[in-house]
């Protein structure tokens, strides 16, 4: 059962709409306690990283992601914002985030970009990540974002995208996989890529080695 974090900001309908054409069981969790049976999570996210962050908290799912998903080594996907509170800050409101992957989030160039960044853009593939293989060779996805993730290790960084320099666009360390465009927005490509996410089995995703902030990394 795939649960799909429903919190005071995100896009988790449109998402479970799209598991749901794909045949996937999965339901909205709007608490952990909710979460009962649940053995793989999605967070979506609309808007800033700082109220994202601050639903999360006020909820405890800081808490209980962290139990499952570094503890236990559940599957878990991120989209769009998802992705960016993965990492240790955000320059977006001087939040700190979960801190599972090193690095930080940080702002367009404006003035020389237009931003937000908008609209269908490519993605290519740089790492054998089982989520990552499922990229295709040229494809194209749907973009939102006036920020983006800068991760402190090159090897979490398994798909970039050309916006001005080339940015983190996928980013997958074991069991945690994450895109900053919108999977659920993305027509055929992006289905599948949320279909891999849903068959990827935890022994196929290797050892947890997130670090975790309020569980001792695994």
């Amino acid at each position: 059962m795939i649960g799909v974090i429903n919190y005071q900001t995100g896009n988790a309908q449109s998402v479970l709409f799209a598991l749901h054409h794909l045949g996937l069981e999965a339901r909205l969790v709007a608490t952990p306690e909710e979460a009962q049976g649940v053995d793989r999570f999605v967070l979506p996210g609309v808007g800033a990283a700082d109220v994202t962050m601050a639903s999360l908290r006020e909820r405890g799912w800081v808490e209980h992601l962290q139990e499952r998903v570094c503890g236990d080594g559940i599957p878990f996907l991120g989209v769009c914002v998802g992705l960016q509170v993965l990492f240790e800050h955000s320059r977006e409101g001087d939040a700190d985030c979960l801190g599972w992957l090193p690095g930080e989030v940080v702002e367009f160039r404006r003035g020389e970009l237009r931003v937000p960044h908008m609209g269908w853009n490519a993605v290519r593939r740089t790492s054998a990540h089982p989520f990552a293989t499922a990229l295709p060779p040229a494809a194209h996805f749907y973009f939102v974002n006036s920020y983006h993730a800068v991760p402190a290790d090159e090897t979490d960084v398994a798909g970039v995208t050309e916006y001005g320099p080339e940015f983190a666009s996928v980013v997958a360390r074991g069991n945690v996989m994450a895109t900053q465009f919108h999977i659920e927005k993305s027509g055929p490509v992006g289905l599948a890529l949320l279909s891999r996410f849903a068959e990827l089995r935890p022994e196929e995703l290797g050892a947890c080695e997130l670090r975790g902030q309020a569980v001792p990394a695994c």
